[in-house]
């Protein structure tokens, strides 16, 4: 049986977020991770630079290939200086994940105007200026694959309504680029992660909290960020050539029920 091939061989990644917040892996750093063991070359990009460093020593530990970068992705400058920076040391741009983000609780009375303008910064302006900056450099190079980051609370209401609005967003924003830009080889899809133990979320889990969360959705298992980072590697291989346009929920299948469904099953009647 053939050795099986590194799954992003020869492919250049940028990985926006690529630190976690807090101790543990987040999606910006397992995804990085994962990118690196399957053959990619990838920028790990974080506007702190000290995260992104420790996600580089884990590549570099394992063998990988990255390079620890600080950038503003909320900064139009700062996006094409982080684009420009990749080809120039890399020759090329395959994949882009977009996978900054920060949550925010409360309904549309209780966010203020302070609060909008800066959900709606961080978690969609810096997509549409990363993806500004790479797409022509993408094309140049024959096309590649970008993947924004959703949450399942864009597709459901879950009591966080700046959160949500940011992130029905992203949705409508992939829809958007995977036409656009089709024809240059470009697609463009989103993952819609659930219920996630992170750094970004640990800070206001116990353990009460988190098992609720584990038996919300019919699968009763807590997923983590590995499970984005398997999504996100299978968007930016050749396996998912056919593939844009697409809102992958990784939720263990959380958005196609609902609370009464996953009740002991001597409650259901």
């Amino acid at each position: 049986m053939p050795e099986r091939r590194p799954r992003l061989e020869g492919k250049v990644a940028i990985v926006t977020g690529a630190g976690s917040s807090g101790p543990g892996l987040g999606n910006g750093k397992a995804t990085s991770l994962l990118f690196a063991r399957e053959g990619a070359k990838v920028l790990l990009v974080d506007a702190v630079l000290e995260r992104a460093e420790e996600t580089l020593a884990m590549i570099h530990d394992e063998g990988g290939e990255a390079w620890a970068f600080q950038a503003d992705v909320t900064n139009a400058d700062e996006c094409q200086n982080m684009v420009d920076s990749v080809v120039d040391r890399y020759g090329r741009l395959d994949i882009l994940d977009n996978n900054v983000g920060i949550s925010m609780r409360g309904t549309v009375v209780d966010a203020s105007e302070e609060d909008w303008d800066r959900i709606i910064t961080v978690n969609l302006k810096s997509m549409i200026l990363s993806s500004k900056a790479a797409i022509p450099r993408m094309s140049e190079g024959g096309g590649g694959a970008i993947i924004n980051m959703s949450s399942i609370t864009g597709l459901r209401a879950h009591f966080q309504t700046t959160y949500t609005t940011s992130k029905a967003a992203v949705i409508g924003l992939t829809f958007s680029m995977a036409v656009d830009h089709g024809r240059d080889n470009i697609r463009v899809n989103c993952i819609a992660p659930g219920l996630l133990y992170t750094p970004m979320t640990a800070p206001r889990m116990d353990d009460a909290r988190r098992e609720l969360r584990k038996n919300a959705a019919p699968l009763g298992t807590e997923g983590t960020a590995w499970d984005v980072a398997h999504a996100a590697v299978f968007l930016a291989s050749d396996e998912a050539r056919w593939i844009t346009g697409v809102v992958l929920p990784v939720d263990a299948g959380l958005t196609i029920t609902s609370p009464y469904t996953t009740m002991a099953p001597q409650a259901r009647y």
